[in-house]
């Protein structure tokens, strides 16, 4: 009896590796289908009935239960265009013909308003989808949530970095796992995927916003296919290359930097000679730390900056940061200081 097609057999050899992973780290599934007294550990697919994510879906439902896990499926409804509900139902309905249980559909508000840099809508329904992974994550008791992200989302993240001018954080694109998130299909293409759902009869959703350039992803995705054109095939695979070794660079450079923030009071006195003495890459991600620690936003490079000031000028006013924090200067040390109250 032939096996499935090769691009079906490669999206369940990436699933398999991800799910043994989650199976050794949860290991109450039981794959021999004996009963154990309880569920076995359950994940859930974000699906959106796209290509991506409908090959996740397939690939998840069959290598599930060999892991010993259960398989279920979120769709988030973003509300961004009409009839998205329908889309969204549709996704449902391809994932409960898969098997998938539960099979959940959550409706998300997105703020639209932003600059053109994806910081307006594209960011602010990443940022509602997220939340709704988390929370159905939780009401579910789901161990991980998995995303259909490919090597070209991986590499389009690496040129939107690059065009923005980012550090080496950006430009590490998405890590395969963060939290509860996984990312199976990092190493396949889009190709694969779609040949994936091709070759199991599954019809694949065609996202209308994937041709609209006001997204600044869709211009990358754009630029990426004339570089592919230009300069020949393996640029994608060469940026995923790169945000692999940039990743590695910064979680070492991170590491050093949490092994100094254990020396530093929450909210100070900060040394400014220490400070000075660690290298820009190390200091700038000690100061991304504490300050998150100590419960301000996120730090963009102007704050860096602006610290990094301070510390090199004793007669600089006050570096502002998010939330109405800010960081002063006091002979030879800094404070952080919390937003006036009331």
């Amino acid at each position: 009896m032939p096996g499935p097609h090769p691009t079906v057999a490669a999206t369940r050899v990436a699933v398999r590796a991800t799910l043994r992973r989650l199976s050794a780290e949860h290991p109450a599934g039981h794959p021999t289908g004996h009963s154990t007294g309880q569920d076995p550990p359950l994940v859930l697919v974000a699906c959106s009935g796209g290509a991506d994510s409908l090959a996740l879906a397939a690939a998840t439902a069959f290598e599930a239960p060999r892991a010993g896990l259960r398989a279920g499926a979120i769709i988030i409804d973003h509300g961004l265009q009409a009839g998205s509900e329908h889309v969204a139902q549709a996704a449902a309905q391809a994932c409960a013909t898969l098997l998938l249980e539960p099979v959940l559909v959550e409706q998300v508000q997105v703020a639209t308003a932003g600059d053109g840099w994806g910081d307006g809508p594209e960011a602010a329904a990443r940022d509602a989808r997220y939340r709704a992974l988390a929370q159905a994550a939780r009401a579910t008791g789901a161990v991980a949530v998995l995303l259909g992200h490919t090597r070209d989302d991986q590499a389009e993240q690496v040129l939107l970095g690059l065009a923005r001018g980012s550090g080496a954080r950006s430009l590490a694109g998405m890590p395969a796992r963060r939290g509860h998130l996984w990312r199976p299909l990092l190493a396949l293409d889009r190709a694969t995927t779609l040949a994936a759902c091709t070759h199991q009869g599954l019809s694949a959703w065609h996202d209308p916003h994937n041709a609209d350039e006001r997204y600044t992803r869709v211009r990358a995705r754009r630029l990426l296919a004339e570089l592919e054109q230009g300069l020949g095939p393996g640029v994608a695979a060469a940026l995923t290359r790169t945000a692999d070794l940039l990743r590695a660079d910064d979680e070492a450079l991170t590491d050093l930097a949490q092994r100094l923030l254990v020396e530093l009071p929450e909210r100070g006195p900060w040394p400014v000679a220490a400070l000075l003495d660690a290298p820009p890459a190390i200091r700038a991600r000690l100061l991304r730390l504490a300050c998150a620690r100590a419960g301000t936003g996120a730090l963009g490079r102007v704050h860096i900056e602006a610290i990094d000031g301070l510390l090199r000028d004793a007669g600089r006013g006050p570096a502002a940061l998010p939330g109405g924090w800010r960081v002063r200067r006091h002979a030879a040390h800094v404070d952080l200081e919390p937003p006036p109250s009331g």
